[in-house]
């Protein structure tokens, strides 16, 4: 059982993180490169297909058992009125998750994933981080682990989605904290001119309240308790070398601050879409990473990264699918 019930025993736990196996790598390269097609003419999907195999440790890989986890949790900076719509709409949210009624239930259930809900303490409200920390140590640490103990060591491929009325402010504010500059803060569900200009002054409110600059410090001030459980789960992932596709604004931010504590920490995920919450495109280029859909989403929920787990299984399956040319009697040229 990992410890993970410190920042410092996390720390331990990502430094320990396994690195992708280099043979199965390079056997999915040469197998690449024997395939019965010109050379780089599947683009992106050779890449991706590679890049998979590497981290299933699998030269001919397949993807049958993907998962889908779903983290909620409320956020009291909602009280400054930086949402268009009430906390309330959060636990109504599970319950339709749960029902089977929202669209990361479709979407799972078209890529052939398992998916879980956890609802994270949503009759407590993390502080308002205006006035201090989020979060204590104790309350991120117990967040964090709930992801990492979700990942089923069984899947395959993993998706993080959240819900929390609130989250596209704590995200911005990770973002700021992390990266810098202005203009992170986005409309998320909808606000106005007016809403916005709150958002951007409680971004500002929660720097000047929270000087810490580390990754988990950050998530910890920040953040909220299913942002720290995506935040788990994408590190539990690569724990078990599950690959993961990152959602969008608010998974990525989750991921921006395991990235804050160790630049290899997201060597196992891609960018599942570009989302429609203007600065996630500043976000993916701090990481350096190029997002497989642009769609004009910004549901949240896991929704694009889940519609983007059939572009992986597209490129796994060209991959370990089709014949040789030795194999399909086609001289090579």
């Amino acid at each position: 059982m990992t410890d993970l019930s410190t920042l410092a025993a996390i720390r331990s736990a990502l430094a320990g993180a396994p690195a992708p196996d280099a043979t199965a790598r390079d056997g999915a390269s040469d197998r690449n490169g024997q395939l019965t097609k010109p050379p780089g003419a599947l683009g992106r999907l050779e890449d991706l297909a590679i890049w998979y195999a590497g981290w299933r440790g699998e030269a001919r890989p397949r993807i049958t058992a993907p998962q889908v986890l779903v983290f909620a949790g409320n956020h009291g900076v909602t009280a400054r009125g930086v949402s268009a719509f009430p906390a309330e709409v959060t636990v109504q949210m599970v319950a339709n998750f749960k029902a089977g009624g929202a669209a990361i239930n479709q979407l799972s259930d078209f890529a052939g994933a398992k998916m879980a809900v956890h609802a994270l303490d949503l009759d407590r409200p993390t502080a308002d981080f205006t006035q201090g920390p989020a979060m204590s140590e104790a309350e991120v640490c117990a967040a964090f682990a709930t992801g990492w103990t979700a990942v089923d060591a069984e899947a395959d491929l993993l998706v993080t989605g959240e819900m929390g009325i609130g989250n596209t402010t704590s995200a911005a504010a990770i973002a700021a904290a992390l990266l810098g500059g202005t203009g992170w803060a986005g409309r998320g569900t909808g606000v106005d001119d007016a809403g916005l200009a709150r958002k951007e002054a409680v971004v500002a409110e929660g720097l000047a309240a929270n000087p810490d600059r580390s990754g988990l410090g950050v998530l910890a001030a920040l953040g909220g308790r299913e942002v720290a459980a995506m935040a788990g789960a994408i590190a539990g992932a690569r724990a078990h070398r599950i690959p993961v596709i990152l959602d969008g604004f608010i998974c990525t931010a989750a991921a921006l601050c395991l990235f804050a504590e160790d630049k290899t920490a997201l060597d196992h995920c891609v960018a599942g879409h570009l989302s429609a919450e203007g600065a996630h495109q500043r976000m993916l280029n701090a990481l350096g990473l190029d997002p497989l859909l642009s769609l004009g989403l910004r549901l949240g929920e896991g929704s694009g990264a889940a519609l983007a787990i059939q572009v992986l299984k597209g490129a796994v399956a060209c991959h370990s699918g089709m014949a040789t040319f030795a194999e399909a009697g086609v001289a090579a040229g």
